[in-house]
């Protein structure tokens, strides 16, 4: 509680559990590199809790703020957003939204469509209800490229020169990437104004009957104050998971919907077959709303058809975008598939124009190309994470080489057909004296080149159908991997807010599901020994910490300038964000 003249005083930190047994690290015995000692961050001393300042929008709370800083190993992905700004306000306000972390098993099927009733509870309280229906909405579902064509989309109508918000998942490294105004993510000092605005008048209204909103339909909620306070001509929604039950789906009359690819991801929750996936992300079509979707396996094509006669909409199928329509002008996001999440973002684009009335800003020619803002908008879209090439500046300020010995190839791949079509990015960028398309020209692999997989995924995946589906794409595309290493997140031991904290000793890190990973390709590789020469032979690592293997794969580099090591970074988003935080700070 508040108390008159001063801050309310820190509550006593939680008790760490029990420690795991000791793991021992397997280093190859034909391997001549020994795996590096430990390197564990130091945990940041966390900021003392104060309470807010009083904020325009935010009234005094009618009871004790007491947020839990402990971040549930289960949901890594939301750690350390705060770690850049270092603002103590800022800190408390992700201490918060850590407490609403459920620590509840994913694969419970109880989990699809969790007291949804809820929703409507939370749009009244907020009094979002108005301020949602007034919203342009482009609402986007599906299991692969919904992120790409959320961003796509938003860039095509920025470019036509509206004021743009847009909302997706997760975060790589720090969570206001979630909500991002005109291009830009959303500032600190906005984000906490908009928080706690909505905290606040939760706490006062929630209690036993209703509890206060999970994680995501809070960032949900967020995001709609945020973009209708803001004023946005267009909000463009990323369905966070399935669709049916999404905390996005609240949106009942969406200018446009679209479905992106469909495949096999998050069965656990929405189901074992194409069938009912297919059907949670129908769960967004809305009578007399357009819609569009990609090609699609037949049984998953015909789900979607379904849902949209009962609706009594017509859903049309768009083609890849032709790269001849964007008059020689790349892609902002890097890969082949992206033309496909292009087309489906040119299309939901051109149909929200229509529907407004705002067909006359842009200028159609007769030459078969895309409009001019189009085009401007497809290359200058701009997603971290996905096909994205990285440089390691800090061994490439120590080389006299003016080429980088050492670069990441990051993709957060995690289903098994995101990573053939990462497998193919990848042999495709990697090929001898290849130039990376884009702003960032890519060193020169030269004659020397090694390709190391630096992995991880989350448990609830099975990496005996993800590493698979890598190794035998490679292959098949003549890439070999020299190595491979095994890491956990590095924000599987972060707290919310802070820089980096692994356990204090090496006996508490539990590495048993990266010896599993490393088990289950060792195996692949004896079963596919000989085939066309192409398999990967090299020694497998596991690392007890990213850092570590980070600090391996720089010391690698270094002692050998003339192999460039190209590293790529696969299996979970998670894992692409710490890396990219370990690498650019």
């Amino acid at each position: 509680m508040r108390a008159s003249g001063g801050a309310s005083p820190r509550p006593a930190p939680p008790k760490r559990s029990a420690t795991p047994t000791t793991t021992k690290l397997p280093v190859p015995a034909s391997s001549s590199l020994a795996m590096p000692a430990p390197r564990l961050a130091h945990l940041r001393r966390l900021l003392s809790l104060h309470s807010p300042p009083p904020h325009p929008l935010a009234p005094s709370p009618a009871r004790p703020l007491r947020p839990s800083f402990i971040l549930p190993r289960a949901m890594a992905g939301a750690a350390q957003a705060g770690a850049a700004t270092g603002s103590a306000e800022y800190e408390e306000v992700l201490g918060c939204l850590a407490s609403l972390i459920k620590q509840k098993v994913r694969a419970d099927t109880g989990n699809r469509g969790n007291q949804w009733e809820l929703m409507a509870k939370y749009l009244q309280i907020l009094e979002l209800e108005e301020p949602i229906a007034r919203l342009k909405v482009v609402h986007v579902a599906g299991t692969k490229g919904k992120g790409s064509t959320c961003t796509f989309a938003e860039s095509i109508l920025r470019s036509c020169g509206f004021r743009t918000g847009l909302f997706t998942s997760p975060h790589l490294i720090d969570v206001r990437e979630r909500f991002r105004l005109d291009g830009l993510d959303i500032s600190e000092e906005k984000f906490i104004r908009y928080f706690w605005w909505c905290w606040n008048k939760l706490k006062v209204k929630t209690g036993d009957d209703i509890p206060m909103p999970a994680y995501f339909r809070f960032l949900a909620l967020l995001a709609f104050k945020i973009f209708s306070d803001e004023q946005v001509d267009v909000a463009v929604l990323e369905v966070g998971l399935g669709g049916k039950y999404d905390a996005t789906n609240v949106v009942k009359a969406p200018v446009v919907c679209g479905i992106s690819s469909l495949g096999y991801d998050h069965m656990e929750i929405l189901g074992n077959s194409l069938v009912e996936i297919a059907g949670e992300k129908a769960g967004i079509l809305k009578k007399g709303v357009p819609a569009y979707t990609v090609p699609q396996p037949e049984v998953a094509m015909s789900v979607l058809k379904q849902r949209a006669s009962e609706l009594g909409v017509s859903i049309r199928i768009v083609p890849p975008l032709d790269p001849r329509q964007l008059e020689d002008q790349p892609l902002g996001l890097h890969g082949e598939h992206q033309y496909m999440n292009a087309g489906l973002a040119v299309a939901l684009a051109n149909t929200w124009l229509e529907r407004q009335g705002h067909l006359d800003r842009i200028h159609v020619k007769d030459h078969g190309t895309l409009p001019d803002q189009f085009i401007k908008g497809l290359s200058i879209a701009c997603l971290q994470g996905r096909a994205q090439i990285v440089p390691d500046l800090q061994v490439s300020s120590e080389c006299k080489d003016t080429s980088c010995p050492l670069v990441f190839y990051l993709d957060g791949a995690h289903s098994p057909e995101s990573m053939e079509i990462c497998a193919k990015w990848f042999s495709h960028v990697t090929k001898k004296d290849a130039a990376q398309p884009g702003p960032l020209e890519q060193p020169r692999s030269g004659i020397n080149s090694k390709k190391i997989l630096l992995f991880n995924c989350m448990s609830v995946r099975d990496p005996q159908i993800l590493l698979p589906r890598l190794l035998d794409t490679c292959a098949q595309k003549g890439l070999c991997f020299d190595q491979a290493l095994f890491v956990p997140n590095q924000s599987q031991y972060n707290k919310l807010g802070s820089h980096a904290s692994p356990p204090p000793g090496r006996e508490q890190i539990d590495l048993s599901w990266q010896l599993s990973l490393q088990t289950v390709w060792e195996d692949l590789l004896r079963g596919k020994k000989g085939l066309n020469g192409t398999s990967s032979s090299g020694a497998s690592l596991v690392f007890e910490s990213l850092p570590s293997a980070i600090k391996w794969l720089r010391e690698t580099s270094q002692q050998n300038q003339s192999t460039s090591c190209q590293v790529l970074v696969t299996g979970s988003l998670h894992l692409v964000g710490d890396v990219l935080r370990l690498i650019k700070t």
